[in-house]
């Protein structure tokens, strides 16, 4: 994100901000220049993305502190944005085709737990081979009617070689 200051600005109008924050206005950037001129201030804008451009008024040399803040949380957030700017983490549950109650239960806690806090959740029932595939696909449809007042499914239950899936995402 640049900031301009004074001259750089190309925009013919401006929303102006004074010195102590209070909104003044659409004003012509000749006329916002003017004014920062007159009491020895910069005229920084650091939003190109509306039109007219939100300007304020800031004191000499604090305009050009923070373009390089700006450059420098820029820098640093790049990386940063590349990595995150994925959807929203899953929550992976895993469970085996021949789950004991007590398990079966604290599993099934733990997903509602996720999904009432807002947290969408994968459930993976691994089978230890492919005639345990139906099993398997139980287990699910069972969470399933269990999961239903905290979530709803995302995805259909999608049985593969050794077990089965369903994306849960909260109601």
């Amino acid at each position: 994100m640049a900031v301009l200051i004074n001259e750089q600005i190309k925009a013919d109008e401006v929303v102006l901000t004074g010195l102590a924050g209070e909104k003044l206005g659409v004003v012509s950037k000749s006329e916002a220049l003017a004014m920062a001129r007159s009491k020895g201030v910069d005229l920084v804008c650091t939003s190109l993305m509306s039109s007219p451009p939100p300007c304020s008024l800031v004191a000499k040399g604090k305009g050009k502190a923070l373009a390089q803040k700006e450059a420098a949380a820029s820098k640093t957030n790049v990386g940063r944005t590349a990595k995150n700017s994925g959807k929203e983490k899953v929550k992976e549950l895993r469970f085996t085709a021949h789950i004991e109650e007590h398990d079966y239960d604290t599993k099934l806690r733990q997903a509602d737990k996720y999904l009432r806090s807002g947290k969408p959740v994968q459930l993976v029932v691994k089978a230890s081979g492919a005639k345990e595939a139906p099993v398997a696909k139980a287990v699910l449809e069972r969470l399933l009617v269990d999961l239903k007042e905290a979530g709803v499914k995302d995805t259909g239950i999608q049985t593969g070689g050794k077990g089965s899936q369903v994306k849960l995402n909260p109601r």
